[in-house]
């Protein structure tokens, strides 16, 4: 079993001595140009993440604060493996919270799809969090905020009524024509999953 880590400075270790300039490549080729990019396979990193997730929350917060992808990225992996947990209703929206409160620090649409379906979607769907957030998401400037309004309702598909889906259709409809091409194919993402869903239970 891998060690803990407990600290950002071992995350980051981590991720370096696992850096492939192959890697690296493949992913400078999906962020900003001035994003410093480690270069660690997803694989690679799920798994130092994994090894993190009991991070103390200054730690934490020095993933999230970091410039590098891979150490941001880690962070929201931090909080989707969290939210696998069995927790309290109460547990699940601080981890809403901390998603939304950290969310200037997503910079790439990975980070969205990797964190937004269990640590948003879910508190929302069972009524942990106040389900109008989406609609403040969906009508954001930033459109990775409008990724994450479409994204999140993912959740609603899996585990949510018909009613539940239905919703995310909403939001979905309230994104019809959207400019950004993050946010068109989220939106193409979430119909074809409801689709697919009611497709199954006609």
């Amino acid at each position: 079993m891998p060690t803990p880590l407990s600290t950002a400075a071992q995350v980051a270790k981590a991720l370096h001595d696992a850096a492939d300039p192959i890697e690296e490549a493949k992913i400078r080729n999906r962020v900003a140009t001035d994003e410093p990019v480690i270069g660690v396979r997803m694989g690679t990193l799920f798994d130092i993440a994994k090894s993190a997730v009991d991070l103390p929350g200054t730690e934490l917060d020095a993933l999230f604060e970091h410039p590098a992808y891979e150490m941001r990225l880690s962070a929201f992996c931090v909080l989707d493996f969290r939210a696998r947990r069995n927790l309290t209703s109460d547990e699940r929206a601080a981890l809403a919270r901390i998603y939304l409160d950290r969310h200037d620090a997503i910079s790439t649409w990975d980070m969205v799809d990797r964190a937004a379906p269990r640590v948003l979607g879910w508190p929302i769907l069972i009524g942990a969090v106040d389900g109008a957030v989406l609609d403040e998401l969906a009508g954001a400037e930033d459109p990775l905020r409008r990724r994450s309004a479409i994204t999140a309702p993912l959740w609603f598909i899996k585990k949510g009524t018909s009613a539940d889906v239905e919703r995310g259709l909403a939001i979905a409809s309230t994104l019809d024509g959207d400019e950004h091409p993050r946010v068109r194919s989220a939106v193409k993402i979430y119909r074809k999953h409801a689709l697919s869903r009611n497709a199954s239970q006609s």
